[in-house]
């Protein structure tokens, strides 16, 4: 929707966590902290990008269009694996596309960034991993195959 500091990861939080879109208009910036990809800055950003009722008109305009996106019930609050944890994922991997593996450790509470940092926890490196595991070793980070990732899924 164009929230500034709401990127995809973000977004799939919000969503999980509150389940509709009316409730994340309708939450305030201490609801929205309670979310674990959610801090200050992006709170009030989502408070203040909802508070605005030029895009409160967009989310009707396009209901009335007949766009619809996926809604459910909110996710019960529970303690995910691998919560706060990033990871970057390079090379083939065995049995897992790069989507599937991105969806498990999602699943799990995991962030999936792009790039290798010094705030990455782990790198998932399958076949012909490049730049990125030498980055990752340079860092000194862990670096997981798949069958390390599954160890580490449980």
């Amino acid at each position: 929707m164009g929230i500034r500091h709401v990127g995809e990861a973000t977004a799939k939080a919000l969503a999980r966590h509150f389940g509709k879109l009316d409730a994340i208009m309708e939450a305030s910036e201490e609801q929205l902290l309670q979310v674990a990809d959610v801090g200050p800055v992006v709170a009030q950003s989502i408070r203040t990008f909802f508070d605005q009722p030029h895009n409160r008109e967009v989310v009707e305009q396009l209901r009335a269009c007949g766009v619809t996106w996926e809604e459910g019930e909110p996710a019960v609050m529970e303690v995910l694996p691998l919560a706060g944890k990033t990871f970057v994922l390079t090379g083939t991997l065995p049995t897992l596309s790069r989507d599937e593996a991105k969806e498990l450790l999602e699943a799990a509470g995991a962030k999936v960034a792009g790039s290798v940092s010094k705030k990455t926890d782990y790198v998932l490196a399958g076949e012909e991993a490049g730049s990125k595991l030498d980055k990752a070793r340079e860092l000194g980070l862990i670096v997981l195959d798949e069958p390390g990732l599954r160890a580490l899924l449980g």
